[in-house]
């Protein structure tokens, strides 16, 4: 198999969505694989009512200004355990400390484990398990102790 011939089949790979080809050619077995990277998504301002709660429910803002928000690091998935079967790690109530495992984000196959920044309770979990979150977005409120 030539160069320009692997130069092609890469060439294929970005120009589509195909994320994994093998070809056999005069006895030679290539295999190009790649992860499917998005250049941007688009996730809704706006999500259905059991997965956050609704404003009417929001604390007063002086309340609020207490609270310390843990945002995601990263785009993903988020798991409020770390399998289906195991409880969560945190629920609203829980009293937590600083290092303590809140949460994880699974980005391309990696599980993250989202720590607490300060010694606290958990006033409020804001995203279901299982949703997708973005960088920045608020997970938990956590009440300093």
């Amino acid at each position: 198999m030539e160069l320009d011939d692997l130069k092609s089949l890469i060439e294929l790979l970005r120009e589509t969505d195909i994320t994994d080809l093998q070809v056999e050619k005069e006895g030679t077995k290539v295999r190009i694989k790649r992860e499917k990277l998005f250049g941007s998504i688009e996730i809704p301002a706006h999500r259905h009512p059991a997965a956050r709660e609704t404003v009417s429910q929001e604390p007063p803002a002086e309340d609020l200004q207490r609270l310390v928000t843990v945002t995601s690091p990263i785009v993903g998935t988020f798991y409020k355990s770390s399998t289906p079967e195991a409880p969560p790690f945190v629920e609203s109530g829980s009293k937590v400390k600083k290092g303590q495992v809140l949460c994880i984000i699974e980005a391309m196959k990696l599980m993250n484990e989202i720590e607490c920044d300060t010694d606290g309770v958990v006033a409020r979990v804001l995203i279901e398990n299982g949703q997708p979150v973005e960088y920045g977005e608020p997970l938990f409120l956590i009440e300093p102790a």
